[in-house]
C-alpha cells in the first residue's frame, strides 16, 4: 500500500533567546513522523546553514525532525567574547545544549556533530541527559594532533589571503571573529594537553562514529582514542573522504545515520 503524501511547510527558522546568547536556529522543511528530532551540531567554521541541504535529505529519509542551530560567534547568532576558553567545547556541551534544546522544545534527540560539533555532541552523550538517545559523531577530537594543528595552520594562511574569508562571509555576521575564536582556541598554547577521553567513560548511549581516511584536520587517531574510552560503538572508516563526508557523500552518511539509529532502535 503507497503511504500517504506528506504535508509539506515553510522551512523555520529564527532565534532562541536563552537570555544572555541569541541564537538562530533552523528546522528542516517537511512535517515529520516520527517524534525523534535529528539535533545537528556544526564544525569549528560552520553554522546552522552550512548543514543545508543535507538537513532537507534527512529529514526526507528519516521522517524525523531536523534541528540545527549557531553557537554563539557564528552564523548571526550572538557574539562572543574572544578568546575562547581551551574547554569550550565542553562549556558549549555542559551548559548551552541543554538550554538549547529546552528553549526548542526538544525531548527526544539524536545529536549529529562534526567536527568541533561531534566533540559536543559526544560530551553531551555522557551527561546522561535523557533526553539524547544517541550520537553520531563525524571527525570527532577528542585529543590533540599534530595533524589537526597543522589543518588550523592551513586554513590561517588561507583565510589572510582572502579566499577563506570570502567564503566565510557568506555563512557568518562576523567572519574574522568566528575565523579568530576558531583559529586561536586550537593554537592556543596551552592546547596540547587537551584531552576529554576521561569523560567519555559515562557514555551509555548509542554511539556512531564516522572518519574519512582523508580527512586534513583529523585521523584514526581519534576513532581508536574514542572506542577505547567506550568501546561499545559502531565505527565506519570511509577510504576516499575527507573532513566532511556529509557533503561529500550525503546520501552514503544519511544511509550510515538511518541504519545505525533503526538498528538501535532510538527512532
Amino acid at each position: 500500500m503507497a503511504s500517504e503524501p506528506r504535508e509539506a511547510e515553510e522551512p523555520a527558522s529564527g532565534f532562541l533567546d536563552l537570555g544572555t546568547q541569541r541564537l538562530e536556529y533552523r528546522r528542516a522543511a517537511l512535517r515529520p513522523r516520527r517524534s525523534t528530532t535529528f539535533v545537528l551540531l556544526h564544525e569549528g567554521l560552520g553554522s546552522a546553514d552550512g548543514w543545508w541541504p543535507f538537513a532537507d535529505a534527512l529529514a526526507e529519509a528519516s521522517t524525523c525532525r531536523v534541528f540545527a542551530y549557531s553557537r554563539a560567534g557564528y552564523g548571526r547568532s550572538s557574539a562572543v567574547t574572544l578568546p575562547r576558553s581551551i574547554d569550550y567545547l565542553e562549556r558549549e556541551a555542559a551548559e548551552v545544549l541543554p538550554r538549547v534544546l529546552d528553549a526548542a522544545g526538544i525531548r527526544d534527540c539524536i545529536l549529529v556533530g562534526h567536527s568541533d560539533g561531534a566533540t559536543i555532541a559526544a560530551l553531551a552523550a555522557a551527561s546522561g541527559d535523557l533526553r539524547i538517545r544517541g550520537a553520531a559523531l563525524i571527525a570527532p577530537h577528542v585529543v590533540v594532533e599534530a595533524v589537526t594543528l597543522e589543518g588550523v595552520r592551513r586554513a590561517a594562511k588561507a583565510f589572510e589571503t582572502g579566499a577563506l574569508k570570502q567564503r566565510l562571509a557568506l555563512q557568518h555576521l562576523d567572519a574574522e571573529g568566528a575565523f579568530r575564536g576558531w583559529r586561536d582556541a586550537w593554537l592556543d598554547p596551552g592546547r596540547g594537553e587537551w584531552d576529554v577521553r576521561s569523560a567519555l567513560q559515562a557514555l551509555t548511549v548509542p554511539l556512531l562514529l564516522v572518519q574519512g581516511e582523508k580527512d586534513r584536520y583529523g585521523s584514526a587517531v581519534q576513532i581508536d582514542a574514542v572506542t577505547q574510552s567506550c568501546p561499545h560503538v559502531e565505527v565506519h572508516h570511509l577510504p576516499e573522504l575527507g573532513h566532511a563526508p556529509q557533503d561529500q557523500d550525503p546520501a552514503g552518511i544519511i544511509d550510515i545515520i538511518l541504519r545505525f539509529s533503526i538498528e538501535n532502535r532510538i527512532i
